[in-house]
Order: C-alpha cells, then sequence, then structure tokens
C-alpha cells in the first residue's frame, strides 16, 4: 500500500489558511459592535437655558417666527434638553412635551447651548394655513365709501327762548263775562217772540 506524504510548504500554508480564517471568523463581530458604537449621537446630554432679559420666550412649531406657529413658551432661567439646530444655526430644537412630536423650536440668541456640537435637523413641514373665504369684487364694492373732502358742519347751539307772560284783566262790562246758556236762552226767548208776532199779524 502506497503511503500518501504531505510535502512541508503545502502542510505549512494549509495550517497558515485555517488560522487566518479562525481569527477573522473571531475578530469580525468585535469590528461591527465598535463601528455601531464608535459614532455616537453628538448631541447627547446637552442642553439649552434660557438667557433673555424678557420673563419668557416662545417655542415655536417650527425654526421660523413667521411661518410656524407658537405651540408654547419656556419662562427665563429654566432649562431644555437640546436635539439639534437649523440648517442655518439660528434655531435649536429642544424637546417640549406637547408639541407636536413633543419637538419645539427656540431663536438661538434667546437661549445658551450647552458644550458640544449639534447635529442638523431638518424643519418639519409648514402648516396649512385655513381657507380664506372669498368676497365678489362687486359685491364689495357696493360697500366702499370714498370720503370726501367738504368740512363737517359746526354745532351752533340755538337760541334761548323767552316764553311771553300774560296777565288777566277783568273786565265786568265785556261779553265774556256773560254766560253763553243766557245769550242761548235770550235768543230762544227772542225767536218765540217774533213767531208768535208773525202769526198773529197775518190774521
Amino acid at each position: 500500500m502506497k503511503q500518501i506524504r504531505f510535502h512541508p510548504a503545502i502542510l505549512t500554508i494549509f495550517i497558515a489558511l485555517i488560522f487566518l480564517g479562525s481569527f477573522f471568523a473571531s475578530t469580525s463581530p468585535v469590528v461591527l459592535a465598535l463601528q455601531l458604537t464608535a459614532t455616537p449621537a453628538a448631541d447627547a446630554g446637552m442642553y439649552i437655558t434660557v438667557i433673555t432679559d424678557e420673563p419668557q420666550i416662545n417655542v415655536r412649531m417650527g425654526p421660523s417666527s413667521s411661518i410656524y406657529p407658537i405651540v408654547g413658551t419656556l419662562p427665563t432661567g429654566s432649562t431644555a434638553p437640546a436635539l439639534g439646530r437649523s440648517p442655518g444655526g439660528d434655531w435649536i430644537q429642544i424637546e417640549y412635551p406637547g408639541a407636536p412630536n413633543n419637538k419645539g423650536w427656540v431663536y438661538s440668541p434667546l437661549v445658551q447651548v450647552s458644550a458640544g456640537t449639534l447635529r442638523i435637523v431638518e424643519p418639519p413641514p409648514t402648516p396649512v394655513p385655513p381657507a380664506t373665504s372669498t368676497i365678489d369684487p362687486t359685491l364689495a364694492a357696493q360697500f366702499n365709501i370714498v370720503p370726501t373732502n367738504t368740512r363737517l358742519p359746526t354745532f351752533t347751539p340755538p337760541p334761548s327762548l323767552t316764553v311771553p307772560s300774560y296777565t288777566e284783566v277783568s273786565d265786568s262790562n265785556s261779553w265774556s263775562s256773560v254766560p253763553l246758556a243766557m245769550v242761548i236762552v235770550a235768543l230762544m226767548v227772542l225767536g218765540c217772540i217774533g213767531f208768535l208776532l208773525s202769526i198773529f199779524f197775518r190774521r
């Protein structure tokens, strides 16, 4: 029976390959673990402190005072965890419970950021403004009042009124003192007398 003999160089290469394979197999998980823990978050443990002279500052939904609404306030001297900054660096994103996604934005000149580097955070989408009702221009033109240049009349108080006074003059000889009933009775008597006389003279 023929014996199989290994060449020393081939045997050395074979042993070296086995050793290298076991080495890479044992060190590959360590390399992956180092890659996962070698880049921690740059803003871990960072916070902001309100340093303005005003009693409080506004916390907005996004990094703009003209686009995003106010979601809360922070009093002067208070702190909050810092989560990131805007691309321009003018606004700081903080953790703010009660806001959308529990995140808000503050103006960076009004706060002091602790030591460290904040990551850049893209601003949230702008809120959709409510639909505004349109007005018919023809109808609106009817209510447009063009001011005139004429001077308004000034108020002139009316003259004071004088009430005339009358004095009663009693005249015993005037007809006004005779009762009206007596005049009527006298006229009736004269009429009856005249009627009787006319009948008498007709005979």
